[in-house]
């Protein structure tokens, strides 16, 4: 049996045996979630929240933006506190005031060591203690005690006051980032503190016969006895030793193999001669969407950074009544995925007819459909989201068409409908056209069928956030989100590239197919094997059972482990810009692909490193070192190298077009120097003050006002000007370039 039917039956193992455990860890999490209840009462009989209040609530936390206005669990944005450590630091202080005035007739600052000592304990005792009792009709009950119930109401009035207009809290608004009136209905805001009590509730009551809370003890608070768990720190050490043995495995292989020379590259240009037909010329338009729509992502980014500063001016103008921060980071994260994905969507577009030489019948007007349906989608789902947030809709009408409120899946559930339509067109279209090199029984088969796979697994898993419905509990909701933002985008458009980058490099001749062969099975085999468990990192603190920490742990760190050797492919790839003096048109194209390995490496390898652990996410989920990680790895990888397919693509659009490789350089160097002094100058930084302020005071002081907006933190989003302004003029640079050569195409003659 040959090398590659050894690795392709591998791969096949991998992605059976990978998807048996996600599904048999997801069925596990549906039945151990965090449950909402039919009643939260008193000992006394009296309704504090219902279930159904529990429900309502969470579509109108969905509906004010959700992830996009603090987090929940520690998923979401940064500038407004965790709500979830937030009422758990409240109640708490709330229950000890009372409980000292009850005992001692002072609050509870004003007693002793030792007696503020002995009411943690009865704290402790109170709010940890699973109360949970369900009847033999299927109705569950929480029970809560009368001390708990007060603290509740003070923690409640704090809440409604918070997101209605109440004047004095403006100050407290602004440091959140969040808009006057934010809720303005009064009953919506009651309904939306059961949901957030809910989440609290949940982090803080132990699992029955366990010593720990539903969302494994997170977040840390001493106070509470939160503190990390056994499994926490057992993981996070067997984990590293296994990326240690996976390292070593993988530089062992890659010693032990022999490597072919590169071939002797083609005199002339092998894709210059071909003409790109009409369905290709069509792709055009992507391209300059995808530039646009990147140009409007970074304005949108450096009005979410100064709401850091200015929680609803922008320097002094009062923009948060018009597009508040919920509405422009929404915006922020959902365009950095249309882009990179219309780019890449274009990418295969373009590439299929290319791979079969074969153009089929109304493909041209499929491509232009497309288009138009995706910049529907887009412009929709924008102003679905603004209307939301802005209140303008009922709960139910948000969710089809406004504010779904999860991070990356903010679009309306008709939206997310007519994309995920709009993507198996674009499977339809992909099929079509490739169809005949499927058949081919060339060298390169295997890659094609593994670029064809990815095409269909980007076409059909989009569909997995159908699977949250409208009232799906927080747990199952964050499971099926976590297979759209990190199965879709991190690992199927992952193999997507991977492929098309070896079909590109291999049609050029600056690889053999063999090698290609070799290469993409084998790192899609390594990719995948940590990759797709590998999503269960995200779910350790989301009420999933330990199980998770396990699996997450163990194949996360699989996921580092592919780019150890990423400094050779980065090497090889900057060689071949010079393997014949063609190559000149492409050198720009292979520069992006560099800084896509160095970034893999870097903000993939090790600042996702840096928090994947269990013990270290602990401590720094929803901190400014998970957005260090998501920036660095989000652009730096896959928005890299949609600029550089993008490059490859257009070379072969533009035929005898002269390109302005000065604008090109300057936006590589822009892009690259203004992304590392935003993430190293800035995030990096800050997100190390957080984490020592979690260590010494608790995870809810970290996301605190005295410490977001501490004179350090504040310096800090300051100094990330610099690296937004360089970034910002890279992206200017390849919008100019775009420009100039629509511009000379139109002014070119015209030849038969």
């Amino acid at each position: 049996m040959s090398k590659q039917k050894i690795t392709a039956i591998a791969l096949l193992m991998v992605l059976v045996a990978s998807f048996t455990v996600l599904l048999s860890l997801g069925s596990e999490i549906y039945q151990t979630k965090p449950p909402i209840a039919t009643q939260y009462a008193s000992t006394n009989g009296d309704v504090v929240f219902s279930g159904k209040d529990v429900e309502q609530g969470q579509l109108v936390w969905r509906s004010m933006g959700g992830h996009q206005l603090g987090s929940v669990w520690g998923h979401g944005s940064y500038v407004a506190p965790d709500w979830t450590a937030d009422w758990l630091h409240r109640e708490a202080q709330a229950w000890l005031d009372i409980v000292a005035q009850q005992q001692y007739g002072v609050e509870f600052a004003k007693i002793t060591t030792e007696k503020q000592a002995g009411l943690e304990q009865l704290l402790r005792e109170d709010i940890r203690k699973n109360t949970i009792t369900e009847n033999s009709d299927g109705t569950i009950h929480v029970a809560l005690s009368e001390t708990r119930v007060a603290a509740i109401k003070v923690v409640s009035d704090h809440y409604l006051s918070l997101f209605g207009s109440d004047p004095k809290l403006s100050s407290l608004r602004e440091q959140y980032a969040m808009k006057e009136g934010t809720v303005p209905d009064l009953a919506r805001r009651e309904q939306l503190n059961a949901f957030l009590f809910w989440g609290a509730w949940a982090a803080i009551t132990e699992r029955e016969g366990e010593d720990y809370t539903f969302t494994n003890n997170w977040p840390f608070d001493p106070q509470l006895g939160n503190k990390p768990t056994s499994d926490n720190v057992v993981w996070s050490v067997l984990s590293i030793v296994f990326l240690i043995a996976g390292v070593g495995a993988l530089i062992w292989h890659h010693a032990s193999c022999k490597h072919d020379e590169l071939p002797t590259p083609a005199k002339q240009d092998p894709l210059f001669k071909n003409k790109p037909t009409k369905s290709q010329k069509a792709v055009y338009k992507y391209f300059v969407t995808a530039i646009g729509l990147f140009l409007l992502q970074i304005f949108l980014g450096s009005i979410t950074a100064h709401y850091a500063v200015e929680g609803q001016d922008f320097y002094g103008f009062p923009l948060a009544e018009i597009l508040p921060y919920s509405v422009t980071r929404t915006w922020h994260t959902q365009l950095a995925v249309f882009w990179i994905a219309t780019a890449w969507l274009g990418t295969g577009l373009y590439i299929a007819p290319a791979l079969s030489g074969y153009e089929p019948k109304f493909q041209r007007i499929g491509v232009n459909v497309l288009w138009v349906a995706l910049v529907v989608v887009v412009l929709g789902s924008m102003a679905g989201e603004w209307l939301g947030v802005q209140q303008y809709f009922d709960l139910d009408m948000n969710f089809l068409f406004g504010h779904q409120g999860y991070e990356y899946i903010d679009l309306g559930r008709v939206w997310q409908v007519l994309l995920l339509g709009g993507l198996l067109i674009w499977l339809a279209l992909v099929t079509a056209s490739i169809r005949p090199a499927l058949k081919e029984q060339g060298e390169m088969r295997p890659v094609i069928w593994i670029l064809y796979a990815s095409c269909v697994a980007i076409g059909l898993f989009y569909g997995a956030g159908l699977f949250m419905g409208k009232h799906t509990n927080l747990a199952i909701a964050e499971y099926w989100r976590w297979w759209v933002v990190h199965l879709w985008v991190e690992g199927f458009f992952e193999t997507f590239a991977t492929s098309v980058i070896a079909l590109m490099l291999v049609r050029l001749g600056l690889i053999r197919g063999r090698s290609a062969n070799s290469a993409v099975l084998f790192a899609t085999v390594i990719f995948l094997t940590g990759g797709l468990i590998g999503t269960l990192h995200h779910l350790y603190f989301t009420g999933a059972p330990t199980s998770v920490i396990a699996w997450g742990a163990m194949f996360s760190a699989l996921e580092v482990v592919p780019l150890a050797l990423i400094g050779f492919e980065a090497v090889e790839t900057y060689r071949m810009r010079k393997a014949s003096p063609w190559m000149e048109r492409y050198h720009w194209a292979i520069m992006f692909f560099v800084a896509t390995a160095f970034w893999n490496l870097v903000g993939a390898g090790m600042l996702g490193f840096l928090i994947n652990p269990p013990i270290s996410l602990y401590f720094v989920q929803g901190l400014n070192l998970t957005a260090t990680h998501g920036h660095a790895a989000f652009m730096g990888v896959y928005g890299m190298l949609g600029i550089g397919l993008m490059l490859f693509c257009i070379r072969g659009l533009t035929g005898n077009l002269l390109w302005n490789d000065g604008l090109l350089k300057k936006a590589f160097w822009s892009l690259n120097i203004g992304l590392a002094a935003m993430v190293f100058m800035s995030l990096l930084p800050m997100g190390l003050i957080q984490f020592f302020a979690v260590i010494e005071n608790g995870y809810w002081f970290a996301r605190s006002p005295e410490v977001i907006h501490s004179a350090a933190v504040e310096n800090l989003v300051w100094l990330r000007t610099v690296g937004d302004v360089i970034f910002a003029a890279g992206g200017l640079f390849i919008g100019v370039f775009l420009f100039d050569l629509i511009k000379k195409a139109i002014t070119a003659p015209k030849t038969a």
